[in-house]
C-alpha cells in the first residue's frame, strides 16, 4: 500500500481555513462513506463498472483536495478540482447505461469537457498526492495520443479522433476505469481498510511484541526484531516507508541504546521494512493488481511468492549475523522483553483477523475480498480490547474513528495513483506504443533473455526512483512484460521479476525512500545508510534473478520438492554471498564466497540446463 507516513495528517493545514468544529465531523462522515461504500459493494452483488469506479474516485477526491491540502491556498486551489471531479464522476455514475451505448465516443461539446476535466482532476490529484514524476509520464503518453501521429517512423501511430481517444480514456471500462481502478475498488480498499483497522488497534503492539520474545535474546536480537516486526508488520502495510516509520520508531531507539551504529540500525530497518511488499499474505497493492494482469488466482500468487519472500529475510537474518561475527551486538536485555503472557495475549490481536482471512480464502473458498471483509468484522470487535481483554467501550469509538480516517486517507492515495497510472496503460493500449517498446527491448537484446531481463531490471529501477512501486510494476511490466513472456517466461514469473526490481529504489541510491526516512530518524548520513542497506539487502537484487534461473521455486503447490530444492540451493548461495559482503574475513576468502555463492545460485543457466 502507499505509505502515508509521507504525507502530513489529511487536514492538519487545511483546517486553517475552515472552521475546526467542522472539520473532524466533515472528516468522519465522509470516510464512514468511504468504507461503507467499499464494504458494501462486496455484499451488494454487482454493480455496473461505470458506476463503482467513478463513485470511488468521487469518494477518494474530498482527501486529497480539501483534507490533504498542506496551506491555505492548496485548499482553496483544490475545491474548483473537487467539484470538477466530483461532478464528472456522478454524471458518468448516473449516466453509465446511455454512455455504454456510446462505445467509448463522446457526443457533444459539454461530454468532452467533462473527459478533459476528469483527465486534469486525476493528474492534479496524483500530483498532490506524490508530486510531479507520475503526472508527467501520465502528461508525456496523453501528449503522445493526441500528437504521435506527428512523428515520423515505427514510433509514430495513425490519426486518432479526439472524440473517440478522449472517450476511450474518461467514458468508457478502459483508460480510468479500466481494470486497474476496479482492483483499487474491489480488492484493494478491503485490505486499506482491514490494514488500518489492525493499526488502530493492539495488533502492532503484537507483531513487536512477539518478534521480541522470538529473537529479541539472540545476537544482533534487537536487530532481528526490527527484521520479524517489519516482515509482520509489512504483510498488512505494504509500504516500506509506512513500515520504517512505525517499526522503526520502536527498534532504531532500541538499537541505538545497545550500542549499534547507527548506520547499520538505520540500515536494518529500511532493509527489513521494504520486505513489506514482498511478504505474502497481503504483499500490498500490487498483488491484487497481479491478480488481473495475469488472470493467476490471488492463492496462486501467494504460493508462488511465499519462497522468496523467505530468502529475501533471510538474507537480511544472515546478514545481521555477519555484522555480530565483527561487531558486539547484543540481545535486548529479559527486563526490556515482553513477557509470554503479555506477548500471546497480544498476539491474539492480529492472529485472530489473520486466522479469519486465511480460514475465508483456504477453507470457506470465499473470494479474497469477501474473506477480508470478514476479517475486517473481526478486527473492528478487536478494537474494543486493550492488551489486558479490558473492555472500553469510549476507546474502542476513538479507535474507530482513527481505522476509519486512516484507512479513507490511503484508499484516496492509491486511488489517485491507480487512476493516474491508468492513464499510462489506456494510452499504451490505444496506440500500441507498448507493442513498439517491446519489439525494442527484444531488438536491443538481440532475442536472448538475460540481456532483456537486465534492461528490465534498468527500467525498473528508474521508474521506481520517481514514482510508488505499484504504479512502476504496472508500467514497466506492460511494456516488458510481453517482451520477456515472448523469450520463454512464464506470466507469473515476469511479472514476480518486475514486481521485485520495482522495489529497488527503497535502498539504491540516488532515490531511496526507505533509507532516507530511517536516516533522518536516527539522524545518520543517507549515503552511509544506503551503503550498508545494499549489502544488507542483496536479496533483493539476486533473488529475482534467482527466480529465472529456478523457475522451480515459484511453483511450491505444483511441485513442491522441486520448490523446497530450489529454495534450499538459492538460500545456500545467498548465505555465502551476504557473509562475503558483509564479514571480515580475508579479502580472496570473501571474494571466493561471493564467487562461490553467485555459482550455486545460477548454476542452471551457466551449463545450461
Amino acid at each position: 500500500m502507499i505509505p502515508s507516513a509521507e504525507t502530513p495528517p489529511a487536514g492538519r493545514t487545511a483546517g486553517r481555513t475552515v472552521a475546526p468544529a467542522l472539520i473532524r465531523p466533515a472528516r468522519l462522515i465522509l470516510a464512514l462513506c468511504l468504507v461503507a461504500f467499499h464494504l458494501g459493494l462486496i455484499f451488494s452483488g454487482l454493480v455496473p463498472n461505470l458506476v463503482s469506479r467513478p463513485l470511488h474516485m468521487a469518494l477518494a477526491l474530498p482527501w486529497v483536495f480539501v483534507f490533504g491540502a498542506r496551506s491555505p491556498a492548496a485548499f482553496w486551489t483544490g475545491l474548483p478540482f473537487l467539484v470538477a471531479g466530483m461532478g464528472g464522476c456522478l454524471w458518468l455514475a448516473l449516466n453509465h447505461e446511455m454512455l455504454g451505448d456510446q462505445y467509448g465516443f463522446l457526443e457533444g461539446p459539454f461530454q468532452q469537457v467533462v473527459g478533459f476535466a476528469l483527465l486534469v482532476t486525476v493528474l492534479e490529484a496524483a500530483r498532490r498526492a506524490i508530486s510531479w514524476p507520475l503526472p508527467t509520464v501520465a502528461l508525456i503518453a496523453l501528449a503522445y495520443g493526441f500528437f504521435g501521429q506527428h512523428i515520423p517512423g515505427e514510433f509514430g501511430h495513425a490519426p486518432l479522433p479526439v472524440d473517440s481517444f478522449l472517450g476511450t480514456l474518461t467514458i468508457a471500462e478502459g483508460g480510468l476505469w479500466g481494470s486497474l481502478t476496479g482492483v483499487s475498488v474491489s480488492v484493494v480498499a478491503i485490505f486499506v481498510i482491514l490494514g488500518a483497522v489492525l493499526n488502530a488497534g493492539e495488533a502492532g503492539k503484537g507483531f513487536m511484541n512477539l518478534s521480541a520474545s522470538a529473537a529479541g535474546r539472540l545476537n544482533g536480537g534487537a536487530a532481528k526484531v526490527s527484521v520479524l516486526s517489519s516482515a509482520l508488520f509489512g504483510s498488512i502495510s505494504g509500504s516500506a516507508s509506512a513500515n520504517v516509520a512505525s517499526t522503526g520508531a520502536v527498534t532504531l531507539p532500541a538499537m541505538t541504546r545497545l550500542g549499534y551504529p547507527k548506520r547499520l540500525a538505520a540500515a536494518v530497518e529500511a532493509v527489513a521494512s521494504s520486505g513489506g511488499q514482498i511478504m505474502p499474505p497481503l504483499m500490498g497493492a500490487g498483488a491484487f493488481v497481479m491478480v488481473e494482469l495475469t488472470g493467476t488466482p490471488y492463492a496462486s500468487i501467494m504460493a508462488a511468492a511465499v519462497l522468496p519472500a523467505i530468502l529475501y529475510f533471510l538474507a537480511v537474518w544472515v546478514g545481521i549475523n555477519a555484522h555480530a561475527s565483527v561487531l558486539d551486538l547484543k540481545g535486548i536485555a529479559e527486563e526490556d522483553r515482553p513477557s509470554w503472557r503479555e506477548t500471546m495475549l497480544t498476539t491474539g490481536f492480529f492472529l485472530v483477523p489473520f486466522g479469519v482471512l486465511i480460514w475465508g480464502m483456504f477453507v470457506a473458498s470465499f473470494t479474497p475480498q469477501y474473506a477480508g471483509t470478514l476479517a475486517i468484522l473481526a478486527a473492528a470487535l478487536l478494537l474494543f480490547l486493550d492488551a489486558s481483554l479490558t473492555f472500553g467501550f469510549r476507546r474502542g469509538l476513538a479507535r474507530l474513528e482513527e481505522a476509519l480516517n486512516s484507512a479513507a486517507v490511503q484508499v484516496a492515495m492509491i486511488a489517485s495513483i491507480i487512476l493516474c497510472a491508468s492513464i499510462v496503460v489506456g494510452v499504451l493500449a490505444v496506440t500500441g506504443l507498448g507493442v513498439k517498446i517491446t519489439s525494442v527491448i527484444l531488438a536491443g537484446a538481440g532475442g536472448q533473455l538475460w540481456p532483456s531481463l537486465f534492461l528490465t531490471a534498468l527500467a525498473c529501477l528508474v521508474l521506481g526512483m520517481e514514482i510508488p512501486t505499484t504504479a512502476a510494476y504496472v508500467i514497466c511490466v506492460s511494456v516488458a512484460g510481453p517482451a520477456l513472456n515472448q523469450l520463454g517466461l512464464e506470466p507469473l514469473q515476469s511479472h514476480l521479476f518486475v514486481f521485485w526490481f520495482a522495489l529497488l529504489s527503497t535502498i539504491t541510491p540516488p532515490v531511496c525512500g526507505a533509507v532516507f526516512i530511517a536516516a533522518g530518524m536516527i539522524g545518520e548520513n543517507w549515503l552511509k545508510v544506503a551503503t550498508s542497506a545494499m549489502a544488507l539487502g542483496i536479496g533483493l537484487y539476486i533473488i529475482p534473478l534467482g527466480m529465472i534461473a529456478n523457475p522451480a521455486l515459484l511453483k511450491l503447490t505444483e511441485t513442491p520438492v522441486a520448490a523446497l530444492i530450489a529454495f534450499g540451493q538459492i538460500g545456500l548461495g545467498l548465505t555465502a554471498v551476504s557473509y562475503g559482503l558483509i564479514a571480515r574475513p580475508r579479502l580472496w576468502v570473501r571474494g571466493a564466497l561471493i564467487l562461490t555463492g553467485a555459482l550455486i545460485i545460477f548454476i542452471r543457466p551457466l551449463i545450461g540446463v
